[in-house]
């Protein structure tokens, strides 16, 4: 199985590099550092760590991953699995191996690191995204009767399966989409735990009044715009 690992990155400079080192480099073919308008030296050090590093001037989460699909499946589209993981040193990377382990043993389509499941090092998550997590998943059950805990950016999809949902979101509603999407293409998915850290520098989204607010806004919009499809 060729394993490809795509990584959005906006101002990471500080620990893109950790991100990197800490991947099992037995497991993955190449990792793609989709570096997303930032203004520091994220792209020369990913680049100095041996990743491959593309750039995306469309400011959004969404944006990055899309660049990075685009990118496998022109350049390498015999690639088996994509998984995707922060920038920020937030997650443990060396734990890919349990988070694709139900794809590479029991032919599952998709997996989710759960952090819900995991340890969770104090501070780690605020109240917002914990209370974002339990609601998205009461949602995500009522409206498309799909069992998940968290909608953790660490995760893990067949290249195949991830065509065929043909992802579409740019910024917020990223994850909780492909979990929607999963659901409704009755992909064969699973969670794992995954252990969870303070992350380096500031978040983008959660550490913010106004980033927590409009990520919660996007991911009502997701959930109840594909219930009506």
């Amino acid at each position: 199985m060729i394993i490809r690992v795509i990584i959005p990155a906006h101002n990471e400079e500080q620990s893109i590099g950790k991100v990197i080192q800490d991947i099992p480099k037995d497991l993955v073919k190449e990792i793609i550092v989709c570096n997303n308008r930032s203004s520091d030296q994220t792209k020369y050090v990913a680049k100095e760590n041996g990743a491959t590093v593309l750039n995306e001037d469309q400011m959004g989460y969404g944006y990055a991953c899309l660049n990075g699909i685009a990118y496998v499946n022109q350049h390498h589209p015999k690639t088996d699995i994509i998984v995707f993981l922060d920038g920020d040193y937030s997650d443990y990377p060396e734990q890919m191996k349990e988070v694709v382990a139900p794809i590479l043993n029991e032919d599952y389509d998709m997996v989710i690191g759960s952090r819900a499941l995991g340890k969770q090092e104090e501070g780690s998550m605020t109240f917002p995204q914990r209370f974002g997590n339990w609601l998205s998943g009461k949602l995500l059950k009522l409206l498309y009767n799909a069992e998940f805990t968290d909608l953790g950016p660490f995760r893990a999809i067949k290249l195949d399966a991830l065509n065929k949902i043909e992802m579409q979101d740019k910024t917020y509603g990223w994850t909780v989409e492909m979990q929607i999407k999963a659901a409704q293409h009755k992909l064969k998915f699973c969670e794992v735990p995954v252990d969870y850290k303070v992350r380096i520098g500031e978040s983008k989204v959660s550490g913010t009044v106004k980033g927590a607010f409009m990520a919660g806004v996007k991911i009502l919009y997701t959930l109840l715009k594909y219930a009506r499809k």
